[in-house]
């Protein structure tokens, strides 16, 4: 008997380049990952650069649900080829601007605390512009060792919104992005 799929949100971002461009392809791509079906995407969001020195153009992200019979380790790998694919240059400076960044937030209920790979993503609870898209997709849904989501969000302090901008665009869950209406 097969297993049930796990759920996994992953962040999108990007702001080098043609960000709405790269994160429509980026959502295309995971549409093609083995064993691993896109059920939900957010609404994109313009976000300032956080924790930069240098000025860069804003961020434009959003969230990705994907039902996968992939492990953690494995899905992480597939989001790095598709990041690699897309033009993502890892570079030695944190924060740096880039192209697209894909990162695995949750992965089902596991608490995962590996060198390359830790679940849920360690500052998903201080960051609003991951926390609005993904309580766009699940707001009830209760991340492991945090909180629900709309609780999560509740917390935050309302100044963290006044730099955050709906970008009009919403990926597909078909594998075809559009505007939103």
């Amino acid at each position: 008997m097969a297993h049930p799929p796990t759920v996994a949100g992953i962040g999108l971002g990007g702001n080098a380049g043609q960000p709405e461009r790269t994160l429509q392809r980026a959502t295309e791509r995971l549409h093609l990952v083995p064993d691993t079906r896109v059920v939900a995407c957010s609404p994109t969001y313009w976000t300032p650069p956080w924790g930069v020195s240098a000025p860069q153009p804003d961020y434009l992200n959003a969230v990705v649900l994907v039902e996968t019979h992939l492990g953690a380790p494995a899905l992480l790998l597939a989001l790095q080829v598709i990041e690699h694919d897309l033009g993502r240059v890892r570079s030695a400076e944190r924060n740096a601007a880039r192209t697209v960044d894909l990162d695995v937030l949750f992965y089902g209920q596991a608490i995962i605390d590996q060198p390359d790979l830790v679940v849920p993503h360690p500052r998903l609870s201080q960051r609003a512009f991951v926390l609005l898209p993904l309580a766009d997709v699940a707001p009830k849904l209760e991340l492991p060792g945090l909180d629900r989501v709309e609780h999560l969000l509740d917390a935050l302090d309302p100044d963290d919104f006044d730099r955050i901008r709906p970008a009009g665009v919403t990926l597909s869950v078909e594998g075809q992005a559009g505007v939103a209406d």
